[in-house]
This record gives structure tokens, sequence and C-alpha cells, in this order.
């Protein structure tokens, strides 16, 4: 079956990748994982995998080449003889035959699924946050996108307006798709569509009278309950922050029927369903502990300090707890007895680390205790995940606590073995 190999969005704001080198030549075989190239942006170098197994053929860029986000550069087919690309004037597969719907579709810069890490092949989109037809600046949050990681909010990137929607929420894309088309002047006929291509012209301006709202929202009705066959929620990031420090579950919404994806305001309908559905049993949490005879971390840090000039101890901390979690980018608050302070890590050296505002939301809080008595701790789950240090003996136990919906199991296991083997070798996993 032919995968084709596109450059990868390895930043919310970059729209071409170089090709720094290829690790496989045309006709090779490869393996679903991998390295198959490395593509350099203005932030860092990484070696991108490989999405399926087969045979590599088609290459279309070589290295030294800039190639802009989204474009096909080679195909992994199931033989190295096989023809990878389209005659010219043939519709690749799986194109629409309708020429009626392609020129219907405003000219514009295109909007892709972005990827948001090295693993991802596909997102799901959560919520479009502006209607086909709007005004939008390059700041603007766009969509939200859901991997199996977490659900991000995506910016416009472009300035105009919101010509054509080309997949719904609910909808899965695969990375490098144009989902979204902008362009610098106002559509006359803006289009919205889903992607199993049916379409359905939006409206050029929002009515100019807005319905009334309701003094008190009930629950919404539909002919079924809108439940995905994974099991996954909709949501956005800050309804399911919030629903997670109410004490809400969001599952009592999908029980009701309520559509998805939920907003801040569908939490009202929450609160406002009937008593009884409030015994439904609570999110399952995580409470995971690991035990470090030795820990190498208080070396690491003086040296840090003395060779690189990196005396924030607590930013260091932060930087390994990111690197545990495999994120693009991070904000770590670091907790001691004496105050808290929040850090932006993004991917790459530890001199990169930054201090963010402390009102920001976070992926991970580390509480560092290792100067207390508390040997051992079950404070509960909060918001997002905690990890806990303490001192144990001559070594450390980490004490990691989340709910079943901020980590899935293998994610919790995968975070707290990782920042153990960070802490009790720091070197080893910096080099």
């Amino acid at each position: 079956m032919r995968h084709d190999v596109i450059m990868p969005a390895l930043g919310m704001a970059q729209d071409s990748g170089l090709i720094v080198a290829w690790h496989k030549a045309a006709g090779d075989a490869v393996a679903k994982g991998d390295v198959l190239f490395e593509v350099e942006t203005d932030k860092a170098t990484m070696e991108v995998e490989a999405q399926a197994d087969g045979f590599l053929n088609g290459v279309r860029a070589q290295a030294g080449e800039e190639v802009p986000v989204g474009n096909v550069i080679a195909v992994i087919g199931d033989s190295a003889e096989e023809v990878p690309h389209d005659a010219p004037g043939e519709a690749a597969p799986g194109d629409n035959d309708s020429p009626t719907e392609t020129d219907a579709i405003p000219e514009g810069a295109g909007v892709i699924m972005p990827a948001l890490g090295m693993a991802q092949d596909s997102g799901l989109i959560v919520a479009w946050h502006k209607a086909p037809g709007d005004a939008v600046a390059s700041t603007d949050i766009l969509f939200e996108v859901e991997t199996d990681k977490s659900t991000v909010e995506v910016e416009a990137g472009h300035d105009g307006y919101l010509a054509a929607v080309l997949a719904e929420a609910g909808e899965e894309a695969p990375v490098g798709e144009t989902i979204a088309v902008i362009s610098a002047e106002k559509p006359a006929a803006p289009v919205r569509r889903s992607r199993s291509g049916a379409t359905a012209p939006a409206p050029a301006a929002p009515p100019t009278t807005p319905a009334p709202e309701p003094e008190k929202p009930a629950p919404r009705t539909a002919a079924a309950p809108q439940a995905r066959a994974d099991g996954r929620i909709l949501a956005s990031p800050k309804a399911r922050r919030l629903a997670l420090e109410q004490g809400l579950d969001l599952n009592r919404l999908v029980a009701a029927g309520h559509p998805q994806p939920y907003h801040v305001a569908d939490l009202e309908v929450l609160r406002a369903l009937p008593d009884e559905a409030a015994t439904a049993p609570a999110q399952a949490t995580r409470h995971l502990t690991a035990d470090l005879p030795d820990e190498g971390f208080t070396e690491f840090a003086a040296w840090a300090a003395a060779e690189a000039g990196l005396t924030d101890t607590n930013a260091l901390l932060a930087g390994l707890a990111a690197a545990s979690l495999d994120h693009d980018t991070t904000t770590i608050r670091v907790e001691t007895e004496a105050n808290a302070t929040t850090y932006h890590v993004p991917a790459g050296p530890l001199g990169g680390i930054t201090r963010a505002d402390t009102d920001v939301p976070v992926d991970l809080t580390l509480r560092d205790l290792r100067q207390t008595r508390i040997s051992s701790l079950v404070l509960g789950a909060e918001a997002q995940p905690v990890l806990t240090l303490t001192a144990h003996a001559s070594g450390l136990t980490l004490t990691l606590e989340c709910t079943g919906d901020a980590l899935t199991a293998p994610q919790a296991i995968a975070l707290l073995s990782g920042f153990a083997g960070r802490m009790e070798q720091p070197l080893r996993h910096l080099l």
C-alpha cells in the first residue's frame, strides 16, 4: 500500500524544512520506526522516522533542498520498482474526480494538519474557533487538535479571512493535509466541507441579530449519543482543566447524549444534570513510585553551574522532567517549600529554558521536597500530573500522581521511568 512521505511541521510557525541528509536510498527496504531523513528548521535538527513498512522510492527532494511543509518528498511502496508518482495530468488515487468542488475552494494560504510529535501521523480536530468568512489574525486560535498525547490549540499563522474549512470537528486528518484556506480578501462564497467530500457553502456574513441565550442551559438532545467508538471525549483544553479542578466528570455529558466537542459553557449543562448522576464513579487516579538507591542529579547540577553557567537548579529539574514527557515544547512548574517557578522548556539544550508567567497552564508540576522530612505521600490527583521528589537514604523516592484522563497507564509508566533514569544518570541521557 502506498504511503506518502511529507515534509513534517516540527513547529507551529514553521512553513518549510531543509533536508540535511537521507538515511535511506531509493529502493531500500524500510521498517516503520527507521530513521528516514534529517530535517532542519530555524530552531533544531530532527530525525524523521518512517511511518510504514515497505520500500523507499520516488524521492522528489535531495539533501540540501528546502521543502514547504506538507509537500510529498518520497513514497513508501510495496516494492522497490513501484511507480510512485502520478503521470502529469492524472489525478492521484483517492482524489475527488469532481472539478466543481476543487474549483469552488477559494485561493489562499493552506492550513495543514500539524505534526505535534515525531510519531504522529494524524490528528483529531476537536473544534474550530473561527467560522468560514471570519476575519483572522496570524496569532488567533483557529482550531484545536487532539493526538494520542495531548490537545493543542493551533494558531492561524496568516492574516486574512477563513475562506474554506475542509474538515469538520470530530474528523481525523493525516499530518500535512490541507484542512483550511486563509485568503487575503474576504471571500464571496466561503466553503465548509467535510473530509468525506460533502460541501455546504457557508453564509457570507453572520446573522445581524443573534438569538437570545437561555437563562439556564439545558442538556441538548440528539438522536443518538455523540460518543466516539474509541472512547475519546472531544473537549477544549480549558474545559478539561476546569472540569478536573471542579470535580466534574465529562463522561456524564456523553452518557446524557450531549453533543461533542465540549467547551466551558457545557460545564453549566453538566452541573444541571440530575443529582443521581453524581453518584457515578469518580475518574480513576494513578499513583506510581520509584526508589533510586543513588542519585546523580546533585553532582550534575554542580557540574552544569561550573562548566556551563547553568545555576538555576529548578530549571535543570524542569528540563529533565520535560524530556521525560517527550513533548516538543513543555511548561513545567517547579514547587519547593519556599516558592514556585514556572518554566517554558523547548526541545533542545537546557540553556534554552526560560521562565514563564506563573498563571499559565502547565503540563506537569514537579514538587521538590528533598529538603523536608517527608519520605512518602499520597495527595491525590490534581489538574495536571504531579511528580514529587523526596529524600530516601542516600537516594530519592519519586512519586507520580495523575488522573487516568491526563495520562494513560503506559504514558504514566514511561514518564516515571524516564525521569528516574535522568535523575540517576543525567549526563548519560543528555549525551
